[in-house]
């Protein structure tokens, strides 16, 4: 579009099927600012729209035509989609001549309701609340349907229940050599969640399931979803998880193929809890050192020193360390370096996710039932995902599923145990 200075023309470029706007009337709207500027030349664009259709039905105004098949019926209002709202506009009528009335095509396409309820879900997820949705709109309040308190919350649930239905229902057909499992909690809910790396360092969110605490019924619920999806059972894949035993269990009773690697930091965590103030600055440390050592004989050999160490003063945190000891060094022992190693000792990627999943979901005081509690995980998933970026060392994956295989599938053909 074009304002000449000075101008006394008209302006076309850009516009649907040469539609003019004076350019008079462009410096005018233009006072106002670039939004209401968009706000009135979207509603004369709409206007001029609909005329146009009528005119290519029924002819222009004050010229007969014997052979025409329709005849104009005068106009009503009506309403449209614009800017996060439903807006009033004035619709010409058309009529067939053996009286029935004749859609208007255009018309169909400016009320879809789509692009609103979109604009409705992506504003409420990104923290705007029901009650104050009505002055994010750019349409003249004052005259707008559909951005009432009642209004918005009617079309936020049935759009989250459709992305939902859309999350749940994709296929997971291509290759995830490494999946992520942990749970956060939705309400009274547990929501257990599965996220994927691809081959090529994409990160995706492949599952959740929904129940009363982490237990390994609920998460062989999730594990039997994915593999009905697409999931392969039988691939060779690293499981990063933060050391839940109902977890490690479900795993193995699924994926006979599988590696787990127990989250570092949830295990330094663990140990400390154990510990006085006193020594666990020292004792983070040391486990620390262990974990950046390239060897996996190496690291298994300090963490082991350090749980003897332990063992005499502070016995419950030497058996904190050594259970599961094994598993916290299976990147050690599949010879990962550098930064994919530093990516999957831990499910900080996932950590990620739900941090971002509970910010969207903040505002959700009243979770009533599981359901609820899966629809409003799945939104604040798929809005973690859309920032998603791959992840640190992905250069390195295929060493990555070069060592599974050797690991998960022997010459003899079982599986080697990463202990």
């Amino acid at each position: 579009m074009e304002v000449y200075q000075g101008g006394r023309g008209t302006v076309k470029r850009g516009m649907p099927d040469g539609i003019e706007l004076p350019t008079e009337m462009l410096w005018e709207v233009l006072q106002s600012g670039l939004d209401e500027a968009m706000r009135v030349l979207g509603m004369r664009v709409a206007a001029e729209m609909l005329q146009r259709e009528a005119e290519a039905l029924v002819g222009k105004k004050g010229k007969h035509d014997k052979g025409r098949s329709a005849y104009r019926h005068g106009s009503e209002p009506t309403k449209i989609v614009m800017g996060g709202a439903k807006v009033a506009i004035e619709k010409p009528r058309v009529r067939c001549k053996d009286g029935g009335e004749i859609a208007l095509q255009t018309l169909g396409f400016l009320q879809n309701e789509d692009p609103l309820n979109a604009q409705i879900l992506s504003r409420l997820l990104l923290g705007i609340s029901c009650r104050n949705y009505q002055r994010t709109t750019q349409t003249g309040a004052e005259k707008a349907e559909a951005v009432s308190k009642s209004a918005v919350s009617r079309r936020f649930k049935a759009a989250m229940k459709e992305q939902a239905q859309a999350f749940f229902s994709r296929r997971l057909d291509e290759t995830y050599p490494v999946v992520l499992v942990d749970g956060i909690e939705i309400g009274k809910m547990t929501v257990i969640a599965a996220m994927g790396i691809r081959r090529d360092g994409a990160k995706r969110m492949l599952g959740i399931m929904e129940g009363g605490t982490e237990n390994s019924t609920v998460v062989k619920s999730l594990f039997a979803d994915l593999v009905e999806r697409g999931l392969s059972p039988e691939e060779p894949r690293l499981y990063i998880i933060d050391g839940g035993k109902a977890l490690a269990r479900a795993i193995r009773d699924t994926f006979p193929k599988a590696l787990t690697q127990r989250c570092q930091v949830h295990k330094k965590r663990n140990v400390l809890d154990h510990l006085p103030e006193s020594e666990k600055a020292e004792v983070s440390r040391q486990m620390s050192m262990a974990y950046l050592e390239h060897e996996h004989a190496n690291a298994l050999k300090q963490l082991e020193f350090l749980a003897t160490r332990l063992e005499y003063r502070y016995p419950s945190a030497a058996a904190s360390l050594r259970e599961g000891l094994a598993e916290t060094l299976t990147v050690h022992r599949l010879g990962i370096g550098g930064l994919l190693r530093k990516t999957l000792s831990s499910t900080n990627p996932l950590e990620s996710a739900n941090s971002v999943c509970r910010q969207v979901i903040s505002r959700a005081k009243n979770i009533q039932n599981g359901d609820m509690a899966r629809r409003l995980a799945a939104a604040g998933f798929m809005e973690a995902e859309r920032h998603f970026h791959r992840v640190n060392g992905y250069r390195d994956i295929p060493v990555l599923i070069a060592a599974l295989r050797r690991l998960t599938s022997p010459d003899d053909g079982t599986i080697i145990q990463v202990a």
